[in-house]
């Protein structure tokens, strides 16, 4: 509604731009999911977060379904793009655990709504396959700086090299749980200096993993 010069009548709100808007709806999501989990958030949840309607809400997005899988599909391509480019800019194995878990660090912090939602879905693949596909990319980074060396060495027997795979998938979970239960717990305890939380991560996976390669193992019980 004008007021006859063209310009908005007082009170009167002004449509959004479509990019705008939905942006807008995504963030509001992104928060709920993060914070209710997406079994818990409904659409009437987005809806109230991003005060618009409902049915403004479904105009942009057919289903809840659909809202969380295009926001977990920009989580996983933007965390899996800075942590393939860490990687391959490492130089070593334990360079590339140091940048992978900087760029843990340096997501949670600056994208504190989707490190919740990562973390609270990942291990939950029936809520969308993006996430699963996160857990995999993960995997198969975690995987290729174990047996870099390995698989480099042209002293070792294929059936050496088949043991020393299937040894990294029983890892791969373990380091990458480790590192995000670090992120997460430094972000509750922000008087501990980060730098001393990286370094207490890469030590605990490196030396740990640097013990089992030399073979030292427990005694079973």
């Amino acid at each position: 509604m004008t007021n006859g010069t063209g310009e908005a009548a007082p009170g009167a709100r002004r449509r959004m731009p479509h990019a705008r808007r939905r942006e807008q709806l995504l963030r509001a999501a992104l928060a709920e999911f993060g914070r209710r989990g997406y079994h818990l958030t409904q659409m009437e949840h987005v809806a109230a977060a991003a005060q618009v309607s409902k049915a403004l809400l479904y105009q942009h997005f057919a289903s809840k379904e659909e809202l969380f899988a295009e926001i977990t599909e920009a989580i996983v391509a933007e965390l899996t793009g800075r942590l393939n480019r860490a990687v391959r800019a490492a130089h070593g194995s334990a360079d590339g655990i140091r940048a992978m878990i900087r760029v843990l660090f340096d997501y949670a912090t600056e994208e504190p709504d989707a490190w919740v939602l990562v973390v609270r879905h990942l291990d939950k693949p029936e809520v969308g396959l993006e996430l699963r596909e996160l857990r995999d990319r993960l995997g198969t980074a975690f995987a290729d700086l174990l047996l870099r060396r390995r698989r480099a060495d042209p002293a070792l027997s294929p059936a050496a090299l088949a043991v020393n795979e299937r040894r990294a998938r029983l890892l791969v979970p373990l380091m990458y749980g480790s590192m995000l239960s670090m992120v997460s717990w430094w972000l509750e305890h922000p008087d501990t200096p980060r730098e001393r939380a990286e370094q207490m991560a890469v030590e605990f996976i490196w030396l740990g993993l640097d013990r089992l390669r030399t073979g030292e193992r427990l005694p079973k019980a």
